[in-house]
């Protein structure tokens, strides 16, 4: 939230833990929130330009995630992967990604960037995705440039 605000705009965080909303606050606006036990705080049509993803997964949340995006938005989520368990915490394969997961979760967004595998400083395994809702202006390929 700190780098958006940075670069001039609106965020919006979310976490169940007071503490951590006493932190963001300074940099946004803060939603109280238990995600994985609670409902999606917003369902009352909030669409997001951006939704940014770090170190966090919980994959009942993926359809919340798409759906909360704008069309042309952008999401931006990083998180660990399989192969972690080698290196330390986390170790669960509950909250690690399958190679290819978030490719596949999110199958319906048009992909900037995709990485999955090492990263040595500090050494983990993640997967990462840059990827954008399409909107009525997208079309899966280029335009023709001739007619037949």
């Amino acid at each position: 939230m700190r780098y958006l605000k940075g670069l001039g705009h609106h965020a919006t965080g979310v976490d169940r833990a007071p503490q951590a909303l006493e932190i963001a606050a300074a940099y946004g606006h803060t939603v109280l929130a238990d995600i994985e036990a609670g409902p999606w705080p917003f369902q009352d049509g909030s669409n997001f330009d951006a939704v940014v993803v770090t170190n966090y997964l919980w994959r009942p949340l993926f359809a919340s995630i798409f759906q909360s995006l704008t069309p042309g938005g952008v999401l931006i989520y990083e998180t660990f992967a399989t192969g972690q368990e080698t290196l330390g915490k986390p170790s669960n394969p509950d909250f690690l990604l399958q190679p290819g997961e978030l490719l596949q979760a999110f199958s319906k967004l048009r992909v900037v960037a995709f990485e999955d595998g090492f990263l040595d400083t500090p050494a983990r395994f993640v997967q990462r995705l840059a990827a954008v809702k399409p909107s009525g202006m997208y079309t899966a390929g280029p335009p023709a440039r001739y007619s037949l």
